[in-house]
């Protein structure tokens, strides 16, 4: 009975709140919640640095898409200005031909006994013949006047540009004295690439949302090349949906900064590389999809996947 009494005396020690089973529990407890506080916070900082990473890889591809940019505007400036250069040469040479001075023959000395026969040169003779300034004034005004006219051809030529898409996208065509002027890289029949592409960021002017289904990588791709792009507008929200897929609303300002970034990275980029690849189907998509448009109303519905249809149903 003692053992007993020893035994129950030790076991009611552990309903005792301090020392018993729910001061064990409660210990317990406290430990998992630290332990779960200690894993969260090493989650969110690595969470974070993922996210600067991101952040900072995003920046190094649009600053490289910069730099790819400017370098094709220097290629394209150097093209322009190569065959207005050679005209130069080519006229500063000709100047130089005409105003170099000429030698006089020199007399041969007079031969003894024929002192009398000897003439003198006169004024005009004594005296070479030396350019005027009129002559150097006149190249100089030469050449600022060929150094004026590119800029002057250069206005002309956006103004025909313009004029020649405003007409395409009223369906006019264009006229028949400007079209040389507004599209210097078309063949004969053929429609030239940089009034299509001006009649596209028209037509996406008018264009108040488009449903863009991409998946999340593509839809971070395109973010990223046209995030710096003043026109460009973040989506509110952007909505996770079944296979990695994501879908948003882009306004029709969002949609030609886009369209503008994509038909620069195509001109770019090097072929057969993924960049090239990515923007050629993009754009090439969303213009069939502005192409299409009827005024009726419709949600233009954008589809970057092959295994999904591009209209649905519902």
């Amino acid at each position: 009975m003692k053992e007993l009494e020893t035994i129950q005396n030790r076991l009611a020690r552990l309903d005792d709140p301090t020392v018993g089973l729910t001061a064990l529990h409660g210990e317990l407890t406290q430990s998992r919640l630290k332990i779960l506080e200690t894993i969260h916070g090493g989650v969110t900082g690595l969470r974070e640095e993922n996210r600067e990473v991101r952040r900072r890889q995003d920046r190094m591809i649009n600053d490289l898409n910069e730099t790819r940019g400017e370098l094709r505007q220097l290629l394209d400036l150097a093209d322009l200005l190569r065959p207005l250069a050679l005209k130069n040469d080519s006229a500063d040479e000709k100047t130089g031909d005409n105003t170099q001075t000429r030698p006089e023959p020199t007399a041969p000395p007079p031969e003894p006994g024929a002192e009398a026969d000897y003439d003198f040169p006169g004024p005009a003779a004594a005296h070479p013949a030396v350019s005027s300034d009129t002559d150097s004034q006149g190249g100089t005004m030469g050449n600022t006047d060929r150094q004026a006219q590119p800029a002057a051809d250069g206005q002309d030529r956006d103004l025909a540009l313009k004029r020649a898409i405003e007409a395409a996208y009223q369906g006019t065509g264009a006229p028949a004295d400007q079209a040389p002027a507004a599209t210097p890289q078309a063949s004969a029949g053929a429609e030239d690439p940089q009034i299509a592409h001006g009649v596209l960021l028209l037509k996406a002017a008018g264009v108040a949302s488009a449903e863009l289904i991409a998946h999340r990588d593509t839809w971070e791709w395109l973010a990223a090349l046209a995030v710096d792009h003043s026109h460009f507008r973040t989506p509110p929200s952007v909505e996770d949906i079944k296979e990695g897929r994501v879908q948003t609303v882009l306004s029709g300002r969002s949609l030609i900064a886009l369209l503008i970034e994509l038909w620069n990275t195509r001109s770019t980029a090097a072929p057969l590389q993924g960049d090239w690849a990515m923007a050629m189907t993009t754009y090439n998509r969303i213009a069939a999809k502005l192409t299409d448009v009827t005024g009726q109303g419709e949600t233009i519905r954008i589809v970057l996947d092959d295994g999904l249809p591009q209209e649905s149903g519902d």
